[in-house]
Formats: C-alpha cells, sequence, structure tokens
C-alpha cells in the first residue's frame, strides 16, 4: 500500500502521516461502496394490474394495500418497485389490451392480476373472463415475469348460476396455467361489519392491512424464490 502511494507522488518522500491520511481516507471509501444499496439493476418490479380494489377507490392512496405493501417490503430490505398498474372501473378485457405496453415499458419480474370484478358487475360471460385471465399470463410468461392471480366472486344476488361460474373461473385458470392463486381476495373484509365503504363493494381505509395479510405470505415466497412459483396450490395448500 504505501508503495502504491509513494508511486502516486512521483516516488518522492511521503511523510508517514500523510500516507495514513491517504490509506484511511481509502479504506473508508471502500467500506461505502460496500455498504452501499442495491443498484438499480438490482432491484427487480412487480406490476399490479388491477381495478379499483387495487386503486384504492374512495380512499387516499397512500392508505391502500398496494402502498402498504410497498412500506412492507422497505422495511424487510426487500429490492421490489411496486409499479401500481390498477385502474377503477377496469375489466380483464381492458387489463389485457393493456398487458403489452406493461411488460415493454416495465419489464416486470412478477405480475400480480386482480381483475374480473368488474366483468361480474356488468354480467359478463365467466368464458370472456376466464380466456381474457389465461391470455394475460401467457403474455406475462412470454414476457418473463411470473403470476400471482386474485381471485373475486359475485354476490348471490346475481343469481346462483352465474355466481357459482363466476367463481369457478378462477381455480380454472390457475389449474390450466399453472399459476398460483388466492381464490378471493377480498375474503378477510367481504362479511365484517365496517370493513366496506357505503357502496358495499369498496373495502375502508381500516380494511386494507387485513388485505396486505391476506396476500403477504404467497406473495412473500414467490418473491423470496423460495418455492417454485408455478403451481396452482401454492397458495391454496
Amino acid at each position: 500500500m504505501a508503495a502504491v502511494f509513494f508511486r502516486a507522488f512521483g516516488g518522492d518522500f511521503v511523510p508517514r502521516w500523510l500516507l495514513f491520511v491517504a490509506l484511511v481516507t481509502s479504506l473508508y471509501a471502500g467500506s461505502l461502496r460496500a455498504d452501499a444499496p442495491e443498484s438499480a439493476a438490482d432491484t427487480k418490479t412487480l406490476v399490479i394490474l388491477g381495478d379499483s380494489i387495487s386503486a384504492a377507490y374512495g380512499l387516499d392512496e397512500r392508505e391502500g394495500w398496494v402502498q402498504l405493501l410497498r412500506k412492507r417490503l422497505a422495511d424487510q430490505s426487500l429490492a421490489v418497485n411496486v409499479v401500481n398498474a390498477s385502474i377503477s372501473g377496469e375489466t380483464s378485457a381492458g387489463g389485457l389490451a393493456r398487458l403489452p405496453r406493461l411488460l415493454s415499458e416495465h419489464s416486470p419480474d412478477w405480475l400480480v392480476v386482480e381483475l374480473g370484478g368488474n366483468d361480474g358487475l356488468r354480467g359478463y360471460p365467466p368464458r370472456a373472463l376466464q380466456n381474457n385471465l389465461q391470455q394475460m399470463v401467457k403474455l406475462a410468461r412470454e414476457g418473463g415475469a411470473e403470476v400471482l392471480l386474485l381471485g373475486m366472486q359475485m354476490p348471490p344476488n346475481y343469481g346462483k348460476a352465474y355466481t357459482k361460474a363466476f367463481a369457478a373461473v378462477y381455480p380454472k385458470v390457475a389449474a390450466a396455467e399453472q399459476v398460483p392463486l388466492i381464490p378471493f381476495f377480498l375474503e378477510p373484509v367481504a362479511l365484517v361489519e365496517g370493513a366496506m365503504q357505503t357502496d358495499g363493494i369498496h373495502p375502508t381505509a381500516k380494511a386494507q392491512a387485513a388485505l396486505l395479510e391476506h396476500v403477504w405470505p404467497c406473495l412473500e415466497t414467490i418473491l423470496k424464490g423460495n418455492e417454485d412459483v408455478r403451481s396452482d396450490s401454492l397458495c391454496t395448500s
């Protein structure tokens, strides 16, 4: 090390104290590099493609479950950039139409699909929903992203036949494409008093933490890569 610093001064005599200062400075700079946060190249990307449930409809966006997810990732020092591509009123067809551009712009490592609720509320055919969801899974994988599917259900006033056919769509897609599935994303809040806004459709601010806790165990496994994510039983076993 001393020889390096002597050469740096053209071979002239350098006082020991100056060598000591230079050495300490060099070591300190090295420690800063070692302790530096992960670069942008090390950060992975998660895109959430959803509707008003994930767009924090009726709330301050900072209160939504997606923002709570960002905070949790930061608290656990997980280098994941969360892109919330959710739009109120979005349908599965709309999500499918937007997906190619999202994949091109963000090159995500993971895609969470939270769509279908508006399809059901509008009485769209379950078969169309299934086709759209399967196409989204295929496009995501072609773009290098793994998928987590968040299922939805319809209230009983839509009729037994329709609600049953609608609910069956998500397990069918998960099984056909081998993607992890949360069968009913709103399960922890749907029937809880005070957990829904006055419209009876959208969760309140207080319910957002429960949504995150519902999805987190499965999502954490996927993000950390602890298991093979191409399994429809990953989140339900």
